[in-house]
C-alpha cells in the first residue's frame, strides 16, 4: 500500500477558511471555531479530501485573506451581483432573511409596508448594512432609528419595551432566545426586511475549477442524505 502511494497518491489539497464572530453562523468559543456554516464546513471538506484551517478575523481582514491567499475561502457570504466575480462560489448553505420583530403579545404593531416603520422606534445592530437600509427608507437615528451595540444589547431594548421594532436575521434571532431560555412566542416577525438572498461559501477567483466542483459536489452529498439538516437543526428549531 505504501509503495503505490509513492506513485499515485497526490496530498490533501489545502483549504484556508476565513470567517468572522456572526453566531450562530460562525463564533469563537473558549479558542474554537463553532456554528453552523463552520460544522459545514468542517464536514463538506472531510467529505471532499481537504485539509481544513479556520481563522476567525474582522470581517474586511477575513474578505482580503480569502481573496490573496492560495486555497482561501471566505465564510458565511451572502453571494451578490457586486461579489460574483471576486470569488468562486460552493452552495448554497442557508436561507438569509433579516425580520423586523415584535413582541409577540403586542399584536397592535403592524407593519404593511416599508413605510410603516417610521411610525414606530426600531432598533438596530450599529455600523450594519441593515441599519444603513432602514436609514435608506427614511429612519433617522435619535427619532425612530435606535442603534445597539449587539443583537443581546437589542433583544433586551425590545423585551423592556424601549424599542417596538428590532431588525434582526432570523438565525440570530433563534440562537438569542436559546441563549435567554425564552420561548419562540415571545417574539414575532412583523416585516421581512430582507429575504431575497442566500448564504454561500466563497473561495479564492484562481482556486482550481476542479477543487470547486469536489466541495459542491459534497455539500450537494451531504443535502441530499440529510446530513446537512441535521446540523441546522442544533442550531434551529424550524
Amino acid at each position: 500500500m505504501m509503495a503505490a502511494c509513492w506513485f499515485g497518491c497526490a496530498p490533501a489539497a489545502e483549504l484556508h477558511a476565513y470567517t468572522e464572530d456572526v453566531p450562530p453562523l460562525n463564533y469563537l468559543d473558549n479558542g474554537n471555531v463553532k456554528g453552523y456554516s463552520t460544522e459545514v464546513l468542517q464536514l463538506v471538506a472531510r467529505e471532499a479530501g481537504f485539509n481544513l484551517t479556520v481563522e476567525v478575523l474582522p470581517w474586511l481582514r477575513a474578505y482580503a485573506k480569502a481573496r490573496d491567499t492560495a486555497g482561501g475561502l471566505l465564510y458565511t457570504v451572502v453571494r451578490t451581483p457586486e461579489r460574483e466575480a471576486q470569488f468562486q462560489w460552493v452552495g448554497p448553505i442557508g436561507s438569509r432573511r433579516i425580520y423586523m420583530y415584535r413582541l409577540g403579545p403586542r399584536g397592535n404593531i403592524r407593519v404593511d409596508a416599508a413605510s410603516d416603520l417610521t411610525r414606530y422606534r426600531n432598533g438596530v445592530l450599529t455600523g450594519s448594512a441593515t441599519a444603513s437600509q432602514l436609514q435608506a427608507l427614511g429612519l433617522q437615528s435619535g427619532l425612530n432609528l435606535d442603534l445597539g451595540q449587539s443583537d443581546a444589547v437589542n433583544l433586551k431594548k425590545l423585551l423592556l419595551k424601549r424599542v417596538d421594532l428590532i431588525a434582526m436575521l432570523d438565525w440570530a434571532m433563534a440562537w438569542q432566545l436559546r441563549l435567554q431560555r425564552l420561548p419562540e412566542n415571545t417574539v414575532a416577525p412583523a416585516w421581512l426586511l430582507d429575504g431575497k438572498l442566500q448564504y454561500w461559501f466563497a473561495l479564492n477567483p484562481h482556486t482550481p475549477p476542479e477543487q470547486v466542483a469536489k466541495l459542491q459536489a459534497a455539500l450537494d452529498r451531504i443535502r441530499a442524505d440529510g446530513r446537512l439538516q441535521a446540523i441546522r437543526r442544533r442550531y434551529r428549531d424550524d
